[in-house]
């Protein structure tokens, strides 16, 4: 099989034109003369683009089919770029061929002159980049989006250092806090990866309290509808039921034998979350003198980050904790 080397020695050697040599060239492949005429074409280039070898051969390139190949980025390149030079390599032409659709082609042009008389004959050869353009386009946002990412985990992270109380406490107490909520942010990061950027408030819910569920009725999970979270908003719910099963388990139900979380969920006018945290069995319940890190962290993740709001009521029954966010993705009934 000849290659596009092969065949522009050929010409320039003054061997014959052969139709069995174009041929075997596998990419698509014009040969034009100084009018731009065609003078001949291979079959891959008639299969690739869906035209017929009578209403191909002779014809100036730009008259082809409904003038399909009169683009502008093409009569740039062929009327300007190749008289200043004898070859372009990979000129992309991004244009919507009929009966093929979007394309995304790289061109390589290659001029011969002919040793016996003025004449120039020009080689166009065509290689279909389409998947592999759209390929490297959508790992350019992922790209993107990861440096997006990185950058507000990062800040994020930063606000939790400063979140995380270091006074009268030790640095093993600083330590478990720290990493306990850094793990949450991991956790809901992972999850939002694995979702493509986008996943499901369940398994965020499942994933974040599992560790704190020493038993099968520690932690009961009432599921609401289904809800589709960004990464931003996994990220800060997932810090905020994080933070609420850690005051449970040190302070709260979660912290005697037969105390109980129950967690629930509705969507209100397609765009609102609303989750319920209420808690029972556990120690007396009395409000704080003041406002502590673990509140504090909380309004921040979900008041500040996501625009929500959060309502703590400390009944006497237990804790009870509502929080409201907004949704981008508006819930669709069932």
């Amino acid at each position: 099989m000849v290659n596009l080397e092969d065949l522009y020695r050929i010409l320039r050697t003054g061997h014959v034109q052969a139709q069995g040599i174009v041929d075997t060239v596998p990419v698509p492949l014009l040969v034009l003369d100084g009018a731009l005429c065609i003078q001949s074409a291979n079959r891959a280039f008639f299969r690739t683009f869906k035209v017929q070898r009578d209403d191909t051969i002779g014809k100036q390139i730009y008259d082809l089919g409904d003038g399909q190949w009169d683009i502008p980025e093409l009569r740039r390149l062929l009327s300007e770029v190749i008289p200043r030079s004898t070859a372009v390599i990979d000129y992309q032409v991004d244009h919507d061929f009929p009966g093929v659709g979007q394309r995304t082609m790289l061109v390589t042009a290659r001029t011969v002159f002919n040793p016996d008389d003025l004449g120039t004959t020009m080689l166009l050869s065509f290689v279909d980049a389409t998947t592999r353009t759209r390929r490297e386009a959508e790992i350019e946002i992922l790209v993107g989006e990861l440096r997006h990412r990185m950058k507000n985990v990062f800040g994020l992270v930063r606000a939790l250092a400063n979140q995380t109380k270091a006074e009268g406490v030790s640095g093993e107490t600083f330590r478990d806090a720290f990493l306990g909520r850094l793990t949450a942010i991991t956790e809901a990061n992972d999850q939002g990866f694995i979702g493509g950027g986008d996943s499901s408030l369940e398994p965020l819910v499942e994933r974040t309290l599992k560790p704190f569920r020493m038993t099968p009725e520690a932690i009961k999970i009432e599921s609401g509808p289904q809800v589709h979270l960004d990464t931003k908003q996994l990220v800060s719910l997932g810090l905020a039921l994080h933070e609420l099963a850690t005051n449970a388990l040190k302070y709260g139900a979660l912290s005697t034998a037969g105390g109980q979380v129950l967690l629930r969920w509705d969507v209100e006018d397609k765009n609102l979350l609303r989750l319920k945290w209420t808690e029972r069995g556990g120690p007396k319940v009395a409000p704080p003198s003041s406002t502590g890190y673990g509140t504090q962290l909380i309004q921040f993740a979900l008041a500040y980050n996501l625009g929500g709001q959060v309502e703590q009521s400390y009944a006497a029954s237990g804790l009870e904790v509502e929080m409201a966010i907004p949704l981008k993705k508006p819930v669709q009934s069932d």
